[in-house]
């Protein structure tokens, strides 16, 4: 899914945990009625954001996620939250995953995900020799 508007702010990013970090953004919607919508950017992600400033017009590409959170007295609320895993500026091609791996278009697997070249003999085997390490 898509979020297309402006930046309005990038916060700082946060440690929750020794594991888990977080860096949130407000995007301000175009539409007839604008909306303030926060986006969180979480572990290798979070670079993405770098160089990315408020007032810049941006498409994010986001996941939804939701969760049960149960409180120590037995109430229980659902929360929603959404994750960028993608952005660009409006009118520019989506930035690249964290470490250059990764097919940009879809966030998957690089175009050719052949695991190993074939073998010099022609055939489809790869013999332990011949691994360069």
């Amino acid at each position: 899914m898509e979020l297309s508007g402006t930046i309005k702010i990038i916060l700082e990013t946060q440690v929750i945990s020794a594991s888990f970090r977080k860096r949130e953004l407000v995007l301000t919607t175009e539409a007839r009625y604008p909306q303030q919508i926060l986006v969180e950017f979480t572990q290798d992600k979070i670079p993405l954001l770098d160089g990315f400033r408020p007032g810049e017009e941006v498409n994010i590409q986001i996941d939804i996620r939701g969760r049960e959170w149960k409180s120590p007295r037995g109430d229980v609320k659902y929360f929603v939250s959404l994750h960028g895993w993608k952005i660009s500026r409006a009118g520019e091609e989506p930035s690249q995953p964290v470490g250059g791996f990764g097919d940009a278009s879809t966030g998957g697997p690089p175009a050719d995900d052949t695991p190993f070249p074939e073998s010099q003999n022609g055939g489809d085997s790869f013999r332990d020799d011949d691994i360069p390490f």
